[in-house]
């Protein structure tokens, strides 16, 4: 499987994943407890990698799965980062507002790039690095809107406990990937024997928040497995296949690609969102919407376009024709 199809796949999924949820909701409310679903996808994932691994080990040839414990050990570090970033998010929105912080959420694109070289070692040529600040900023145009709205001034009235709480959730969420990346690519495990590593922490932490919450509101609905299901529709089960199948895809990419390639499918599933929107939501196309797909576009093209596309490559002379130049001159000067 190429990854330039699931890097495809995701960003439709990642996509659909804010208009499935938006359309889940009820006069603009959440009929369902909203933190049941992050379960039951961390469940999804986990019962399909399950399911993967089990037909794996079916083979004549077993799968490699390390088994040591202090191996194991570092698959609940994610889920401990996310659990942290949930919290700086929420952190972050009682000093900012909504635009603000989306604006300031495409910092995950250049501290990934960043976390990317520093701690994965990996090299990125100047027009990659070029590419991905341009991605940063197509992003950005898409969500700033028109100066005559009073919102316009707000993002730049924030109290620096937001600002900082905004730079530290994109780095929070580009170590995260990081992270991951790096778990997947330690060693030659099968990548199902990953996930149910991954997944079991993952469902393990989310049914922590959903205890804690029964806790902390008093039991006042009822412990979580009575209501886990309450308020469903076929849309809520839509929201939670595509969030768990957006996983695995983002758990494939982190094994056979890069956090780069999964940062490019989130970008533009941002701006596909908006399109869409404009047909189901009456979303009303602006000139940064328009300015910002192209910037994006330009930055997908300078960094996975080979160079010889985006620099005037002098011409070679192939050795042959280096002989046949020499012999015509010889030629010319002897006659």
């Amino acid at each position: 499987m190429q990854w330039y199809f699931v890097a495809s796949l995701l960003t439709i999924l990642t996509s659909s994943q804010g208009i499935l949820t938006t359309l889940s909701q009820s006069n603009g409310a959440y009929k369902y407890d909203y933190a049941t679903v992050p379960f039951l996808a961390e469940v999804f994932k986990l019962a399909v990698s399950s399911l993967l691994l089990w037909k794996e080990c079916k083979k004549s040839t077993l799968p490699k799965m390390t088994t040591e414990w202090k191996t194991v050990a570092l698959y609940p570090i994610p889920s401990v980062i996310y659990l942290i970033h949930n919290n700086v998010q929420f952190a972050t929105l009682t000093f900012v507002d909504t635009s603000t912080y989306q604006i300031m959420g495409n910092l995950k694109i250049v501290t990934t790039g960043i976390l990317f070289r520093l701690f994965l070692g990996k090299r990125l040529s100047n027009l990659q690095w070029m590419a991905i600040v341009l991605l940063a900023v197509g992003t950005t145009t898409s969500q700033v809107r028109g100066c005559g709205e009073a919102s316009c001034d707000s993002i730049f009235s924030a109290p620096i406990q937001g600002y900082t709480l905004g730079v530290l959730s994109a780095c929070l969420s580009a170590l995260a990937g990081i992270y991951t990346e790096f778990l997947m690519k330690k060693n030659n495990d099968s990548l199902y024997w990953q996930n149910v590593q991954l997944y079991t922490f993952g469902t393990i932490f989310n049914l922590a928040r959903l205890i804690f919450d029964d806790f902390r509101g008093g039991f006042e609905n009822g412990p979580w497995w009575q209501r886990i299901f309450n308020g469903y529709t076929i849309t809520t089960w839509l929201v939670v296949l595509n969030l768990g199948s957006t996983g695995l895809l983002v758990s494939w990419l982190m094994k056979h690609a890069d956090n780069i390639v999964k940062v490019y499918s989130t970008s533009m599933a941002m701006l596909l969102t908006m399109i869409v929107s404009l047909f189901l939501f009456n979303f009303k196309p602006t000139l940064q919407l328009f300015l910002g797909i192209i910037i994006c576009m330009m930055s997908l093209h300078m960094y996975f376009a080979p160079p010889n596309m985006l620099l005037d490559m002098p011409l070679t002379v192939k050795p042959d024709e280096e002989r046949l130049i020499e012999v015509s001159v010889d030629r010319r000067t002897h006659s």
